[in-house]
């Protein structure tokens, strides 16, 4: 029941429950809801920041991944949350880590089109030449999507 709860507070930002059924049972912060979500990967889905930042001082797991093999990073990624990306990130969120279908937070960035995320990612030293399943890079993806300022971003070209 705690463990209900606890994740619906997380889907819903409610920082106080989550606070609360912590303090209750702080084993919480590594369980899974039944889509093998973790609770931090929930809040970073949802975009709730301040949930998110205080998972991670109570020490979440930063790059564990769900049953789809997607960590909190790739979520925050191809959703866009640019907030969420970096609290990820300063927490030491791998950003290479990489999917069983062989994307990257780098390819989910560039294949939903979030540019400011693909900026900030690179920034950090992401895999220019990782590919996914089908072996296609970042740039490969920007490319078939025609996604200009990302090939010039991917490049380094002018």
């Amino acid at each position: 029941m705690d463990q209900e709860v606890f994740f619906n507070a997380i889907r819903q930002g409610d920082l106080e429950v989550v606070r609360t059924q912590l303090e209750k049972k702080p084993e919480l912060i590594g369980s899974r809801d039944s889509r093998g979500s973790t609770p931090l990967i929930l809040a970073a889905y949802y975009n709730h920041g301040p949930v998110v930042a205080y998972l991670l001082k109570k020490g979440a797991p930063v790059d564990e991944k769900d049953a789809s093999g997607s960590t909190a990073l790739m979520g925050a990624c191809f959703k866009g949350y640019v907030e969420i990306v970096e609290q990820l990130i300063a927490a030491g969120a791998n950003i290479n880590s990489s999917h069983p279908m062989g994307g990257s937070c780098l390819i989910f960035a560039v294949s939903f089109k979030q540019e400011a995320i693909a900026r900030l990612l690179i920034a950090q030293g992401a895999d220019l030449n990782g590919k996914d399943a089908r072996g296609l890079t970042a740039l490969d993806h920007a490319k078939m999507q025609g996604l200009k300022q990302l090939e010039v971003l991917l490049t380094g070209t002018k």
